[in-house]
């Protein structure tokens, strides 16, 4: 007789978070420290500060960890689905959750900041960015904060690829952006999205 495997039932938060946290980026150890995955790492580190840890729970094609920042209850996610289909993932956990879009912090790479800056926007377009595109589509609004971490531009005089320059790996400045970006998602939880865009949009780079 063949022994019975069941599948490990997935773990979700005692209690309905308060804020949905999400860090941009593509799975694969090709990618883990490249441009585009500025969100992920950015994500991984909030959740080491928050006590969350690793975000190893599987939900909505993504990995989540529940934590508690500024006393609030938040949901940390990583996408699993690749760049350009982040928006499914976003969709489907806030569903799941009953997270409204305007308590979903979106942390992503930007070429359009100098490497290292940080900037906070409570909602807006796109900008290019095929991950808040797909999150825009599926949510149906571009109405949720986000916090931008420069990553600086390419430079296309010299016939670079844009998706060659972001799957690149990550510089110094850039790391120093990664490094702050989550007090950047801190402020926002307890301050608001203005205090936040007036604290964060107004300082350089260290």
């Amino acid at each position: 007789m063949f022994p019975i495997f069941r599948r490990k039932k997935e773990a979700s938060p005692t209690a309905a978070p308060e804020f949905l946290v999400v860090g941009l980026g593509n799975p694969g150890a090709q990618y883990a420290m490249t441009r585009h995955n500025a969100g992920w790492l950015a994500i991984d580190r909030l959740a080491e500060q928050c006590g969350a840890g690793r975000l190893t729970h599987t939900k909505c094609r993504a990995t989540y960890a529940a934590g508690t920042i500024e006393g609030r209850s938040v949901l940390l996610m990583k996408p699993q689905t690749f760049m350009n289909l982040s928006g499914e993932a976003v969709r489907d956990m806030a569903a799941a959750f009953s997270v409204p879009p305007e308590r979903i912090i979106v942390v992503f790479d930007d070429i359009s900041l100098d490497a290292g800056r940080l900037r906070v926007r409570r909602e807006g377009s796109a900008g290019g960015h095929n991950g808040i595109k797909s999150i825009i589509f599926h949510l149906q609004t571009d109405r949720f904060p986000r916090v931008k971490i420069g990553i600086g531009a390419h430079d296309r005089s010299r016939g670079e690829d844009l998706s060659d320059y972001v799957l690149d790996t990550l510089d110094a400045d850039a790391l120093d952006g990664i490094a702050r970006a989550p007090d950047a998602v801190r402020a926002i939880i307890a301050r608001g999205v203005d205090a936040a865009m007036g604290h964060y949009n107004a300082i350089p780079k260290a």
